[in-house]
């Protein structure tokens, strides 16, 4: 799907900016064509200044992104998802951050939930990245305990993992 979306915008890197910006950050656009994060409206002139673009360039994506039916029905109903990774040092909670050989494998998620289970360990969020959206997709769970060695032994031990990270 991202690199369908991309492909709409091939002849401009400046306006391909701005779509990967607004997936990122989980930013849509309403039908005046302002970018919002919920009912708060971006200045496109804030969005513009994030990524190095003349405002303007924000201005035509977000035309162009009405005009097309189906970029219009996936940037008008995208939103943001609160997340408490960036929290954690403040909050005391700890980052486990996976990197997986092949993130669309089925049964990541299960594996190292169930991992966690097993040891006792309650999961307070996880995010798991769309493979479609980023090159290298990572899951994330956060958790406010310290994780057990045995947990992040069995964890590395998954046949999926390829490298894990703690926070």
């Amino acid at each position: 799907m991202f690199d369908e979306i991309m492909e709409k915008f091939e002849g401009s890197p400046s306006q391909q900016a701005v779509i990967r910006l607004l997936l990122e950050r989980g930013f849509s656009v309403n039908d005046d064509g302002r970018v919002v994060s919920g009912g708060i409206e971006i200045p496109n002139t804030g969005i513009a200044r994030e990524i190095g673009v003349d405002r303007r360039v924000v201005d035509s994506t977000t035309d162009v992104i009405l005009e097309d039916p189906e970029l219009r029905r996936i940037f008008q109903n995208i939103s943001q998802v609160p997340s408490l990774m960036d929290l954690a040092p403040v909050l005391d909670l700890t980052v486990l951050s996976i990197a997986v050989d092949d993130a669309e494998q089925k049964g990541i998620v299960a594996g190292v939930t169930g991992t966690l289970a097993d040891n006792d360990v309650s999961i307070r969020q996880t995010i798991s990245e769309d493979p479609e959206f980023t090159d290298e997709p990572r899951l994330y769970l956060i958790t406010d305990q310290k994780l057990p060695g045995e947990a992040i032994t069995q964890i590395r031990n998954l046949e999926f993992v390829r490298k894990i990270e703690i926070q």
